[in-house]
């Protein structure tokens, strides 16, 4: 199996179209320019697998954060109404 063959079974759905298409344009090159051009291609692919997915982490990330946030505002809010209710408790029974 050559290097270019190798690279294109870690090409995915997800793998980006100019990507795929750089590929396939590097499998119809001849074999020595292919085999000069393949880790090049193989380790641009890798990069960007990697940042894909790393922005996926980052996105889950922040849509995680901003749903404990809305909790945490939420707790908040309870708190100070509860903390409203009791003096207002308080002032009644003092006066």
């Amino acid at each position: 199996m050559t290097k270019i063959a190798a690279t294109q079974t870690k090409l995915t759905d997800e793998t980006p179209v100019e990507l795929q298409e750089m590929a396939a344009a590097i499998e119809a090159l001849p074999q020595r320019y292919r085999d000069a051009v393949a880790p090049a291609l193989a380790r641009v692919v890798e990069c960007s697998t990697r940042r894909r997915r790393i922005l996926n982490l980052v996105q889950e990330a922040l849509s995680q954060l901003r749903l404990d946030m809305k909790y945490l505002i939420f707790d908040l809010e309870a708190t100070r109404r509860e903390r409203d209710q009791y003096k207002e408790m308080l002032e009644k029974d003092q006066s």
